[in-house]
């Protein structure tokens, strides 16, 4: 069972000339969970989305983690990673605090209250819980009002930035994996439907609004990949330059 979606202006046919009103073409990318073999979206941009001016490092904190040995009951006291009024200064990305993880998921902690910088995690798709609080995830495909009990789905490299709700701390649970997060295949049916089970279904889902086109030259955004990263858990951090800002995608389906 296909979940389409289409938002703002697209052609009629894909991998076709799209026209802005002065003549000139728009740019097509394709973001794909596996390139050109799965789900996939099309995006159309008013600038080429691949286009950088400079690159530097983006110096991760240590993400490296200790075996459970011996085997020991944890009690992980969240709330007390943070104090009172810390939150004020941090924002959901770059303040996460590792809790947990292994070869497959790293789970964080963060409690923010400041916007924070455009990012893409290139690693694997990313699940975030907000336990408490509101925001706005802004994304390259439009606008997303989250709060408190919602799950945030983000496929990887979707560039994206948190914008916290104001006197409020947001609390969040970060899960980032190294693959994809999908439902589990005992609640679907053979069709992609949510069975009668299922703790959740279509109900349940919401996506972004109408994209956005924000102005900007020489935006920084923040990418979390893979590479030597000794100590690190494996992962590393680059800080790209785009001439324009990212989001400047007049429509999109998928």
């Amino acid at each position: 069972m296909t979940f389409y979606r289409r938002a703002g202006t697209i052609p009629r046919k894909r991998h076709t000339q799209h026209r802005r009103p002065d003549g000139s073409l728009y740019c097509e990318e394709l973001m794909g969970e596996e390139g050109f073999s799965s789900d996939s979206s099309l995006l159309y941009h008013e600038q080429i989305p691949s286009a950088i001016v400079d690159a530097r490092p983006w110096i991760l904190p240590d993400h490296s983690t200790a075996p459970n040995e011996p085997l020991l009951p944890r009690h992980l006291r969240l709330h007390d990673l943070f104090d009172s009024q810390e939150w004020k200064r941090h924002d959901v990305v770059t303040a996460r605090r590792l809790v947990l993880g292994n070869v497959d998921v790293r789970i964080y902690y963060v409690v923010a209250g400041e916007a924070s910088p455009l990012y893409r995690n290139a690693v694997g798709d990313e699940c975030i819980y907000v336990e408490s609080g509101s925001a706005t995830v802004q994304t390259v495909f439009g606008p997303l009002e989250v709060g408190t009990g919602d799950y945030v789905v983000l496929p990887r490299s979707t560039t994206h930035r948190w914008v916290p709700s104001p006197d409020e701390p947001l609390r969040a649970y970060c899960i980032e994996a190294n693959s994809h997060i999908a439902p589990p295949p005992r609640y679907l049916s053979r069709f992609g439907q949510f069975l009668e089970h299922a703790p959740y279904c279509e109900r349940d889902l919401r996506g972004t609004g109408a994209p956005e086109v924000l102005p900007g030259t020489d935006v920084e955004v923040l990418i979390k990949h893979r590479g030597a990263g000794a100590g690190k858990g494996g992962l590393a951090g680059t800080v790209y330059t785009h001439p324009r800002h990212p989001f400047d995608v007049v429509g999109w389906d998928g």
